[in-house]
């Protein structure tokens, strides 16, 4: 396959706002990849080489000036190997190697081959196959139900290696898809709640938790062999030895949980969520414990628990994770409940969450049957610009510029600004790294990557012409950002437009 067909049908799907029609223009190219190369096709379509980071920086791709080709003539299969010989070139001289194999590919391509290459080894290529997008064009190339491929991909956390399967081994390979210990699966997500007695009244036989200002965790043991995952997936085993050491004194041979994780006070109460993620990337920074607070159990002992409902998933956990069990009331009461909150808030958490008992773990899925009930309306939004300060923020950069993402694979959506609940420590962070992602910037503003995912509270919603999406953020201040969560699961502009009084949510 031409790279130019990749390009050609990555342009179409960027120029449509019609999920039908990124749709059916990736089934088709899909349809056309031979088997060698589905695997980079769909890597590259989604926005992420194969081979993860080449270690060819944003700046030195940028930098290279080489004149096109004339015709296309360069494969993807040719790209998929020159990326490969990138990131296994290592030692000395090496960046100067990336350099000269990263010239050579640029000189064979054609200048929109070009632009192509640029956007997708810089993190800019937003050409709208999110990953939801991208799931229904597989099931449509593969002629497989959408839940069938939905599935798989909960349990491998592979889209392209997904896609290979539906391809070559149809619905059937895919449901040969298993829980494995030892390989993440999707963590499932939450939707917000209007209330507790409107969670309550809608989920019926429900648990209700203790929501922690934490970091999600997802632990996986096979005898002594222990690794611990990030909502993201990233391994953080070797990071976290004192969670490792409690894992594997736990009873059992094996098991998958998942929770979270967080630093606490000298008086049990949590530290800000940046220390916490600190030591994520920081092996020698051991005198920060981490306490973890398991609230679901996948697999236990050899059997697999994805499917059983939530009272008997809580069961196993009970006898596997004891002491370790985040706090909550079963079945409670109107009254329990709210004494549940209280006690939650007391703690210094966030709020709760309610589940219903009944619900199977739905992977990498935000439904109803996990809400949270916060006293404050949060949403996780990307940056995708900044400003520069004046007066006593003169010298730094301050004013965010934030988006909402769009369901259907096109860019973020922006919904407001915001300079508000940044502390002198935050602007000094966020002047040197928002630098850092830059892609335009002027005297007055600076424009980045849409990467970076912040958590922002706010009074409310309100109809405006003033941004795309329709709507406009009340009195929005940063809370902090998210180095846990990737903008594919920044909130949605649907779920922004939900905060509209009743009688507005029209939307564009």
């Amino acid at each position: 396959m031409l790279l130019s067909e990749l390009v050609d049908t990555s342009a179409a799907v960027a120029a449509t706002r019609s999920r039908l029609a990124k749709v059916k223009a990736l089934s088709a190219l899909l349809r056309g990849a031979t088997a060698d190369v589905v695997l980079a096709v769909v890597s590259f379509l989604i926005g992420t080489p194969r081979q993860g980071r080449i270690g060819a920086g944003w700046r030195t791709v940028l930098d290279l000036s080489v004149p096109a080709a004339d015709q296309a003539a360069l494969t993807v299969a040719e790209v998929d190997a020159a990326l490969g010989a990138v990131a296994t070139t290592s030692g000395k001289g090496s960046a100067g190697r990336r350099v000269d194999l990263l010239t050579d590919l640029f000189s064979r391509a054609t200048a929109a081959e070009q632009d192509f290459l640029r956007r997708l080894l810089t993190g800019e290529l937003r050409q709208g196959a999110l990953e939801g997008v991208m799931l229904d064009a597989i099931a449509s190339a593969a002629d497989v139900p959408g839940e069938t491929v939905r599935r798989a991909f909960m349990l491998s956390g592979r889209l392209p290696e997904t896609a290979v399967t539906a391809l070559e081994g149809g619905a059937e390979a895919l449901e040969a898809f298993r829980l494995e210990v030892g390989r993440p699966l999707r963590p499932m997500l939450a939707s917000p709640a209007e209330s507790l007695d409107e969670a309550l009244a809608e989920l019926g036989s429900c648990v209700v938790e203790h929501k922690l200002d934490g970091a999600r965790i997802q632990v996986h043991r096979d005898g002594d062999e222990v690794h611990i995952y990030t909502r993201t997936l990233r391994e953080i085993t070797k990071t976290v030895p004192e969670l490792v050491e409690l894992v594997r004194g736990l009873p059992c041979t094996s098991v998958v949980l998942d929770g979270e994780t967080l630093a606490l006070t000298d008086e049990g109460r949590p530290r800000p969520f940046q220390e916490t993620m600190s030591r994520f990337g920081a092996q020698d920074e051991r005198e920060l414990l981490l306490h973890p607070y398991f609230f679901d159990c996948l697999h236990l002992d050899g059997k697999d628990l994805l499917d059983e409902p939530l009272r008997d998933r809580l069961a196993a956990l009970r006898t596997v994770a004891g002491e370790h069990v985040i706090p909550g009331a079963l079945d409670p009461s109107p009254d329990e409940a709210n004494a549940v909150v209280a006690a939650s808030l007391g703690a210094g958490h966030e709020g709760v969450m309610v589940k219903s008992l009944s619900s199977v773990y739905a992977a990498g899925r935000r439904g109803r049957a996990w809400q949270k009930v916060k006293p404050v309306h949060t949403l996780d939004l990307v940056v995708l610009g900044v400003e520069w300060g004046s007066g006593r923020r003169r010298g730094w950069l301050s004013n965010l510029h934030l988006g909402a993402r769009d369901p259907d694979g096109g860019p973020p959506v922006m919904v407001g600004k915001t300079f508000k609940g940044l502390t002198d420590e935050l602007l000094t962070w966020q002047t040197k790294a928002l630098q850092e992602i830059a892609t335009e910037q002027n005297d007055w503003v600076v424009m980045v990557r849409p990467e970076l995912v912040i958590e922002i509270e706010l009074d409310g919603v309100q109809v405006s012409p003033r941004y795309p999406g329709g709507v406009a953020l009340r009195f929005a201040r940063v809370v902090r950002y998210r180095p846990d969560k990737d903008p594919a699961e920044a909130t949605t502009i649907e779920e922004v437009r939900a905060l509209l009084p009743t009688a507005l949510k029209t939307g564009p």
